[in-house]
């Protein structure tokens, strides 16, 4: 059977539901609620459902598709931080920093290419300085993005000579089965305490963005910052028919 969409309130109540659960993985950490941020991931979903978490209080929303951010983001208020976190091709790097004027975060920067398309596109537009993440990947598919973890120092050492990037930190996606979840991210906190120590820069200047629906209490734990949850507060994703980005 079709997953429907969530009717009217529960997205809502789900969204408070999970900053519960992200707050108290925190403070079994010894963190503060204020030490990691929760990116409501609303691929698919209508912009109704968004802005009844917008409703609720909430400012920090993702997407993974650079047409679907381009048609949401101008029906939303304008004080919404957006985060795209999907891969991002260099075709589509104008018509998202256009089309989204409030796109605050772009967390799949993988290679050295991407990160010029984008630095030049933020210079042509004129806006302020991008926040960029470096995607590692932490699991070796070969399907997935991101650069090798020995690799890493040497991009965000680009991405830091970018005028028109900020670097933020380092981001990750765990392997679909979650059962390799914690070697992901002690990879990718490995990858962080080196690329520190290579460019002579504090921990509290490099993120871990890490953790998506079924294992954000964990990657908190283990010191995510960023974590990305779409349908644990969204319902299941829904895909009508294919469509490019």
């Amino acid at each position: 059977m079709a997953a429907s969409a969530p009717v009217v309130g529960v997205a809502a109540a789900l969204f408070r539901s999970v900053l519960q659960r992200a707050q108290q993985a925190a403070e079994r950490s010894g963190r503060t609620a204020q030490q990691f941020r929760l990116v409501a991931v609303s691929k698919t979903k209508p912009v109704s459902v968004i802005r009844e978490v917008y409703d609720a209080g909430h400012r920090c929303f993702g997407e993974n598709y650079v047409r679907e951010l381009v048609e949401k983001a101008p029906q939303l208020p304008d004080d919404i931080e957006w985060h795209f976190t999907g891969n991002l091709q260099s075709n589509k790097v104008k018509p998202l920093l256009t089309g989204v004027p409030n796109l605050a975060y772009v967390e799949t920067v993988d290679d050295a290419k991407i990160a010029n398309h984008l630095d030049g596109a933020v210079a042509n537009i004129g806006r302020k300085p991008l926040k960029v993440f470096v995607q590692v990947n932490t699991s070796g598919e070969t399907s997935k993005s991101g650069a090798e973890p020995a690799g890493c120092a040497d991009l965000v050492k680009h991405v830091r000579s970018c005028p028109n990037l900020e670097f933020c930190g380092l981001m990750t996606i765990g392997m679909p089965d979650y059962t390799a979840t914690p070697e992901n991210f002690k990879t990718l906190s490995d990858c962080r305490s080196q690329v520190c120590k290579e460019l002579g820069m504090s921990e509290e200047q490099c993120e871990l963005s890490m953790g998506m629906s079924s294992d954000f209490e964990l990657a908190i734990e283990m010191g995510s910052t960023n974590v990305r949850v779409g349908s644990t507060i969204f319902g299941a994703r829904e895909y009508p028919k294919k469509e490019a980005q």
